[in-house]
């Protein structure tokens, strides 16, 4: 018996330590700051360890804080695709009826 008691008392603070993670985690899941948190600490990493990784991050930051480029106005009008839900020049299908289930009568 007692060989088994500090394994036991191990197990059991090795168990309460990860109950206590997992709800650590499911806490920070649920406010939803997981996401931003380890986005810093990542680049805070590149930029520490790889420094062309986090000039690449910086560069798609960068990106995507730009406007959208304006259409010349000497382009052919186009739709866009908000207005069709596609990308222009794609065609358009029409839409489909959905198929009555059982005997059809005619």
């Amino acid at each position: 018996m007692d060989r088994i008691l500090p394994l036991l008392a191990f197990a059991a603070s090795l168990a309460a330590v990860l109950g206590c993670f997992a709800w650590l985690a499911s806490l920070v899941r649920r406010r939803g700051v997981a996401g931003s948190a380890v986005t810093g600490a990542m680049a805070s990493y590149d930029e520490a360890l790889h420094g062309t990784a986090h000039d690449s991050y910086v560069e798609i930051q960068v990106q995507a804080q730009r406007p959208l480029p304006l259409r010349s106005p000497d382009d052919p009008w186009r739709r866009s695709r908000d207005e069709t839900g596609s990308l222009p020049g794609t065609p358009r299908r029409r839409p489909t009826r959905p198929r009555r289930r059982g005997l059809r009568r005619r």
